[in-house]
């Protein structure tokens, strides 16, 4: 799921080039007679949105293209595409606007909205602005040169993010500095001061009995860096939210004693607005969520395709009695 979502986002921000999202050694097992289909829908304030691409192989092309595409916003057409004709509803008009494009570009990034309340402008500025956090704490920068408030899947911007927050949000810094205190009782504050003429460098101050302590964000532990993570991510669906969040074993990095608090923080931050997805194979996570909010994926091979079922689902079908987690430690589900 977060690669498809990764290729998704990437459209949205602008990379159009079909051989720089897809390639052929995407397609399932080397089946060139099956498109690639990705396919995404999101109620954003009273409206539903779904959007659709579809890619393929031809005999004898070098790369894969456009097969088909489309925006619809309740259930109405915003633009579609047929391999290199694309239509474009004009609004309060009759006609459409049809033009062709080459099928080896995707149309999204290329139709223009026509102001910010544009359906076209509001949707692909949401998908653009979901977070995909896939952390590698090791390569973790606390310098930056720019804000943004757009992280890579891997924070190594995370500097310029919590400027791009703090800029838009000043009042985020305390959602910031509370889950902090939480976590890291002796957290005093954390400051981003300016190191020279384009830069910045982050610094966090730590104080007990009546002694203080500063340390750069490379000289905090890999765990103490995902904390900070969790800190913005919290901070983010607040500042500019609601925001789509998928997180790739967020437990990672941390103690047992420091999951649970993590992601129960991170769950009441995205229970009113926005929406939170993560993967993880850690008791202690998965304990966090309920059995409605909870998918079990697997497969018998990897000949075969990943089925999904919830664990609602296996609890009324009698697969299982107990504890999910339990269950699944006694071997009596196999997943």
């Amino acid at each position: 799921m977060g690669l498809a979502l990764e290729v998704l986002q990437r459209i949205a921000r602008g990379t159009n080039r079909v051989s720089d999202l897809v390639e052929p050694k995407d397609l399932t097992r080397g089946r060139t007679d099956t498109p690639i289909r990705f396919e995404i829908a999101v109620d954003l304030g009273k409206r539903h949105y779904l959007y659709s691409i579809a890619f393929e192989f031809p005999s004898g092309f070098r790369e894969l293209r456009v097969l088909e595409e489309r925006l619809l916003v309740d259930g109405k057409p915003i633009f579609s595409r047929d391999l290199a004709q694309v239509r474009l509803a004009r609004s309060g008009q009759g006609a459409e606007a049809n033009f062709r494009i080459d099928w080896h570009l995707v149309a999204l990034p290329i139709v223009q909205e026509q102001s910010s309340t544009d359906p076209l402008f509001i949707f692909r500025d949401w998908l653009a602005n979901i977070l995909i956090l896939r952390p590698v704490p090791s390569l973790v920068q606390g310098i930056s040169e720019e804000d943004t408030l757009r992280p890579n899947i891997k924070m190594t911007n995370i500097g310029a993010w919590f400027s791009g927050i703090i800029g838009h949000s000043p009042s985020s810094y305390s959602k910031i500095s509370e889950y902090l205190l939480e976590v890291m009782p002796d957290f005093q504050e954390v400051k981003n001061p300016v190191i020279s003429k384009d830069s910045r460098s982050l610094s966090f101050y730590f104080s007990k009995d009546g002694q203080q302590a500063e340390l750069s964000l490379e000289d905090i532990s890999d765990g103490e860096r995902c904390f900070f993570i969790f800190a913005l991510t919290i901070a983010a669906n607040s500042a500019y939210g609601p925001v789509l969040c998928f997180w790739d074993e967020p437990d990672n990095f941390l103690a047992p004693a420091e999951i649970s608090p993590s992601i129960l923080a991170l769950r009441k931050a995205f229970r009113d607005a926005g929406q939170l997805i993560v993967t993880s194979h850690n008791p202690e996570t998965i304990r966090r969520f309920s059995d409605e909010n909870t998918l079990v994926l697997y497969r018998n091979s990897h000949l075969e395709p990943t089925v999904k079922t919830s664990v609602a689902e296996m609890r009324n079908s009698k697969k299982f009695e107990g504890g999910f987690v339990d269950a699944l430690l006694r071997g009596d589900i196999e997943a």
